[in-house]
């Protein structure tokens, strides 16, 4: 599993070195998708963990310098009646990448693994039946063709509820706080034995899971992009140099002016 220390010890780093590293980091994802379009990857990445983990943060980190049309989010909300009748599994495979795609799940199909048995969504059998195939699931997946990187971040119960609070107190967070996150935050023991045997049951070789210390959001972003980029042996992408050429000036017109009558946005800053 890696480093399996916990970041509890660390302060977080300061926003200017942040902000360093991760447009160093930022770079390096745009190399990884030009790489992927042009070598035709197929990239899975899920991340889970309990709410107010920092997955968000995360994904928002790694999609905001580069194409949703490359890196495709996924965050399903609750199943339909339809989908309810449906195979579990089917409603994420039809978001599955095709080559040259890389989809990251904001919450997967662990969901099952997770809330579902925690919160009584699923039968015991239903449970007990996903965990045994996971597995046989995702090593159909990597076969296939598809890279698949499974994300666990993992935050203290103290930290957890200073996040919870500052989303009860700010009014650009309290949307992120459903009474589904109060509940979790009730049943916290539920939810670690539930995560202890998800993990037992489903960190194989060739699907394993990853644990991100996340009690600092800036350490626990960068990372979880710095690994997330050492697991794919990408490299540059040989391309010509873009030159903008000159504009033709064929038809020139005072082309400002004629916006002139027109209703604009109002300039209040």
């Amino acid at each position: 599993m890696g480093d399996k220390k916990s970041d509890g010890h660390k302060k977080d780093l300061s926003r200017k070195k942040y902000e360093k590293e991760l447009e160093k980091l930022h770079a390096e994802l745009v190399k990884l998708q030009l790489w992927t379009q042009e070598t035709g990857l197929k990239l899975v990445v899920v991340f889970e963990g309990r709410d107010a983990a920092g997955k968000g943060g995360v994904i928002k980190a790694i999609t905001e310098r580069v194409s949703p049309r490359t890196f495709r989010v996924v965050a399903l909300p609750a199943p339909t009646d339809r989908e309810k009748t449906q195979m579990y599994l089917q409603r994420y495979v039809c978001h599955f990448p095709a080559a040259g795609e890389i989809v990251i799940f904001d919450r997967s199909w662990y969901n099952r693994a997770g809330v579902e048995r925690v919160m009584g969504f699923c039968t015991k059998e239903e449970y007990i039946r996903f965990l045994q195939g996971a597995p046989i699931f995702e090593r159909a997946m990597v076969d296939s063709g598809i890279k698949l990187i499974k994300y666990w971040f993992d935050v203290s119960m103290e930290e957890q509820e200073k996040r919870f609070q500052d989303r009860i107190e700010d009014p650009r967070k309290i949307w992120k706080l459903s009474p589904m996150d109060v509940k979790s935050f009730q049943r916290w023991y539920e939810y670690s034995q539930a995560r202890d045997d998800m993990l037992a049951a489903t960190d194989r070789d060739f699907a394993p899971w990853y644990v991100v210390p996340s009690n600092h959001k800036r350490r626990a972003r960068l990372n979880c992009i710095s690994h997330l980029l050492s697991q794919i042996d990408y490299g540059d992408v040989d391309g010509e140099k873009v030159e903008l050429g000159k504009r033709k000036l064929e038809g020139a017109y005072d082309d400002s002016a004629s916006l002139e009558g027109r209703t604009f946005v109002p300039a209040r800053y």
